[in-house]
């Protein structure tokens, strides 16, 4: 049977796109989509929802000084519609809104031109969106864009995100006063009297399901109410146009039933990921393209069989990267990008007197900046990659622009930068030959807790309590002193030195996975003295409230006079006095003391516990 052709329906108030898998309804101007027909379902998205609160761009903005992360929500809009490409093969569609000071103060300053693309013999569809903010325009602050699909609840309850995060899911009526019990973070609801009685008990929360930026590729739902089953996959195939770098995470499914895919967002890190735009600051950035992906099952197949073709396509995708079809000049294609390669080695002569391969580190490009920037840049593009067991490394496809060059080596702390600026033009393949990372050390290791890679996966977290749980996460504390009342926490590290070089410096290295409006405090042997070192008010991840493990990560280095340390049992205090919020704290990542640098590995027995 011959694939039939694209086809392009526009009317005074809607657009249609048919290419004979799937009919793709959009209202004109607006570029809101109200409709996705595909296998017999006459639309996968909620049709009890008004047409404008189905399938959208949106984003939240506010006046540049404005501290924070909110402002004003803005389903993005588009007031002209136009047809750039309409052919057999392709059709893709713009939808703007274009900004003049006659909106200063009520819409975000910039031109947002939105895309969509079905393509011949395609299940499923492309969107990418153009933002551009003039010269000549005001400043305003970006705290979050997106794209938004909400599916029909009586049809997809099945969610998938991962092998091992995947479930059937609550209803959003779950989530109601009557059904559900609102607890103290306002997106976290206890399930006291769900519709499907099985969920009674759960604690339901859109946190629970997000996902480091390396690892969100391709997430959805299925549908099992219909034979064939079908599925709804959000496919991101490249992070270039993500924040925050690998390890940023964002929100991806959860219930409603609603997919999404976030480009930018101050989720596990705060205002630090919330761009800033000044007067006088040209910027434009293209977001995507993402691409929406639908599926059914054939006779015989089970439907979780939808989530193992998913993944499959999302490797096509990713493969495909960067797409050949996007009309617009400012997506670059393959040959007009550039890539480098190299290899990364690390120096720390007390692990071994030899350079030693990188294995799986994160390498990229990022703008300039200082040493870690990348972690906290916002505003333009990022090209990582992972190194091979020898250290190899190859980023390609690479926009052209002026970058740094920035990793971090999982088994060692700190960060890595190159010192030459790199400058990518279209074709340009670039060779930086050897790189050697000398991660921060003094002397030798006396002991160390936990494993740094920028989580706090292996310390201990006590189980929660039955009452509030996600059955995803069984068998994955607050200090409360009183209704509402909260106390600092001390934890003690107890150790002994069998030698102590009073006269010379110990180094105490500290890494933190994340912070949320707290302070660190050392103190050395005597809890009731002055702290020898205090990080002062850091972090607003607000990792704990959303369920995390990590956040921005934090490196610090305090120089432990050796006086203050003696023969024999020793203790280090590690506070965090700050206690207005049961969400304040840190989580550690690793924890090193090193003896004087004149000191070999051996000269020293000591034993550590928590």
């Amino acid at each position: 049977m011959p694939v039939i052709g694209v086809q392009l329906h526009t009317q005074d108030t809607h657009v249609m796109i048919d290419n004979g898998i799937l009919q793709l309804t959009l209202l004109n101007p607006d570029g809101i989509v109200t409709g996705i027909r595909y296998n017999g379902i006459d639309n996968l998205l909620e049709v009890l929802n008004g047409e404008d609160n189905r399938g959208y761009w949106d984003l939240v903005w506010n006046s540049p000084g404005t501290p924070g992360t909110t402002g004003s929500f803005d389903v993005i809009k588009g007031t002209s519609f136009k047809v750039i490409v309409e052919n057999e093969d392709q059709v893709e569609v713009s939808f703007t809104r274009t900004w003049d000071s006659s909106q200063e103060g009520k819409l975000v300053p910039l031109n947002i031109d939105k895309r969509f693309i079905v393509l011949r013999g395609c299940s499923g569809f492309y969107t990418y969106a153009i933002y551009e903010h003039l010269k000549d325009w005001p400043g305003f602050n970006l705290a979050e864009t997106r794209i938004a699909f909400k599916l029909r609840k009586d049809k997809f309850h099945y969610m998938a995100m991962a092998d091992n995060r995947q479930r059937y899911m609550p209803l959003p009526d779950d989530r109601l006063s009557g059904r559900g019990q609102a607890l103290a973070y306002p997106e976290a609801v206890l399930l006291v009297n769900p519709v499907e009685p099985d969920f009674k008990g759960e604690v339901d929360d859109k946190y629970q399901y997000s996902c480091d930026n390396k690892d969100s590729q391709v997430h959805g739902w299925i549908c099992t109410t219909d034979q064939p089953a079908v599925g709804f996959w959000m496919v991101t195939p490249s992070n270039e146009f993500r924040s925050g770098g690998p390890v940023k995470q964002n929100l991806t499914s959860h219930v409603g039933p609603t997919t999404l895919a976030v480009f930018l967002s101050a989720h596990y890190t705060g205002e630090d990921l919330v761009p800033k735009f000044s007067a006088g600051e040209a910027w434009k950035k293209v977001f995507g393209p993402v691409f929406i992906y639908l599926n059914c099952t054939m006779d015989g197949d089970e439907p979780l069989s939808l989530w193992e073709d998913a993944k499959q396509q999302m490797i096509i995708e990713v493969q495909s990267w960067p797409y050949t079809f996007p009309a617009s000049d400012d997506f670059p294609k393959s040959n007009q990008r550039g890539k480098v390669n190299g290899r990364l080695l690390v120096n720390d002569r007390y692990v071994s007197d030899d350079n030693i391969p990188a294995n799986g580190a994160y390498i990229g490009l990022a703008p300039p900046g200082n040493v870690g920037s990348w972690q906290r840049e916002c505003k333009d593009y990022q090209f990582w990659t992972k190194t091979d067991i020898n250290g190899y490394f190859l980023i390609n496809d690479i926009r052209p622009g002026d970058y740094n060059l920035y990793a971090w080596v999982p088994g060692f702390i700190g960060d890595y930068q190159y010192s030459a600026a790199i400058t990518i033009t279209p074709g340009s393949e670039i060779e930086v030959g050897d790189l050697v990372y000398k991660p921060p050390r003094n002397g030798p290791t006396l002991w160390e807790i936990g494993i740094p890679d920028r989580s706090a996966a292996e310390f201990y977290v006590p189980d929660p309590n039955p009452k509030y749980i996600n059955k995803v996460y069984v068998n994955h504390p607050d200090r409360k002193i009183d209704t509402n009342k909260y106390q600092g926490t001390t934890w003690q590290i107890r150790f002994k030195l069998d030698n102590v070089d009073q006269g010379s410096s110990y180094k105490l290295r500290v890494a933190i996975a994340s912070a949320t409006f707290s302070e660190l405090q050392v103190q050395i042997n005597d809890p009731k003295t002055n702290p020898l070192f205090s990080s002062g008010l850091i972090g607003r991840d607000n990792s704990i409230a959303r369920h995390g493990i990590h956040g921005l990560y934090w490196l610090y280095n305090v120089d432990v006079p050796g006086k203050l340390l003696v023969q024999g049992d020793n203790t280090i205090f590690l506070t965090q006095p700050r206690s207005s919020s049961p969400f304040q704290g840190i989580m550690y990542d690793y924890i090193r003391l090193e003896g004087p640098s004149k000191l070999s590995s051996n000269e020293e027995y000591m034993s550590s516990t928590l």
